[in-house]
């Protein structure tokens, strides 16, 4: 029997339940906030962790589901954070595809990480383009 590769289908509401996506969200900032390079950077910048919570729910119920709940603009917070490299973006991807191994649903896995490579990629490069004029761009291996 041929396994199906998984294809890029979000967004789809088929694709995951918003109870899997609370528990990836959820999974993932556990793993983030105990990691040594990335949780005090989350410790410093988020002050309310429910409200933060709602938002990323909101956001990859947007992106997986297609969902309008998520208010909000990512990019100018990120591109705020002070001292960002590319391997914290790397790093953040690595823990991501961590958690959605997890997660059960191989569609949801896919997706999820194949949306996340591209945001943490645009994210970086817009960072880049504006902590670093001058300098070349340099793009995510993709952890």
């Amino acid at each position: 029997m041929t396994m199906l590769q998984p294809e890029f289908l979000a967004p789809n509401p088929g694709l995951c339940t918003e109870e899997e996506i609370s528990r990836l969200v959820h999974t993932f900032y556990a793993r983030a906030r105990k990691d040594p390079s990335l949780g005090p950077i989350f410790e410093a910048h988020v002050t309310d962790w429910d409200a933060h919570f709602v938002q990323m729910i909101n956001f990859w119920s947007m992106k997986l589901r297609g969902t309008n709940h998520f208010r909000g603009a990512p990019m100018p917070k990120h591109v705020a954070l002070p001292g960002l490299t590319s391997e914290l973006f790397e790093r953040w991807i690595q823990l991501f595809r961590e958690t959605t191994s997890e997660m059960g649903n191989p569609n949801l896995q896919f997706n999820a990480n194949t949306l996340a490579l591209h945001i943490g990629g645009r994210l970086w490069l817009r960072y880049q383009m504006e902590r670093y004029p001058d300098r070349e761009l340099v793009e995510l291996c993709g952890a």
